[in-house]
């Protein structure tokens, strides 16, 4: 019986992200250092996705919660634990470890972030972490109505003839494509993120 390997901060992690509810699912793949905060992480999974990054964001399993705690967090319950501390590590320590990533309370854009392998340090020293290495389908603009905004701006994009089609078509002002996916384009944005080899920490 093969022994579930356990995370160390050496590992690179190979982790995908998919965006809940989405149908063909939006998602990406990535090699992160296990090192890497949360609060890292965070900037990581905003630029491999396409989001603006301008609204509030947590981390959470099934019974914590991870982000930039608040005191009125207290008074209502909920511990949240300060995301620049913590590193990834800490909290996925094996293959098939998961993570809910939840990006913008009202629209909110929720991502299952799964740990699909443990790769140990010396995996390849001449890349640079992080990188994508695979994914599918545009993000969906931020301020679209969360899911179901989403799939009527696709629709109201895709009909001339839609109530809506002139209104969104004047928002979504930059051509919007929603099959658009550039492994090569994440990775350039993702550039100046990245720090070489097994080092990469936050």
């Amino acid at each position: 019986m093969a022994t579930k390997k356990i995370a160390s901060s050496q590992n690179i992690y190979q982790i995908k992200v998919t965006l809940l509810g989405t149908k063909p699912a939006i998602w990406r793949r990535l090699l992160v250092p296990a090192s890497m905060t949360l609060a890292k992480l965070h900037d990581v999974l905003q630029t491999a996705m396409g989001w603006a990054g301008g609204h509030m964001h947590e981390f959470r399993t099934a019974d914590r919660h991870f982000g930039i705690p608040d005191p009125e967090d207290r008074s209502m319950g909920m511990q949240v634990e300060n995301e620049r501390s913590l590193r990834l590590s800490s909290v996925l320590r094996s293959a098939g470890a998961k993570l809910i990533y939840t990006y913008d309370f009202g629209d909110n854009w929720e991502h299952a972030v799964v740990l699909e392998r443990l790769l140990p340090a010396q995996f390849s020293l001449d890349l640079e972490y992080p990188i994508c290495i695979d994914g599918k389908l545009a993000c969906p603009p931020d301020d679209c109505g969360g899911i179901p905004g989403y799939y009527e701006l696709i629709e109201a994009l895709a009909d001339p003839e839609h109530d809506r089609h002139e209104e969104i078509s004047e928002w979504i002002s930059d051509g919007f494509d929603p099959q658009a996916f550039s492994v090569e384009n994440v990775n350039r944005m993702l550039s100046p993120k990245r720090r070489p080899g097994k080092a990469a920490k936050n």
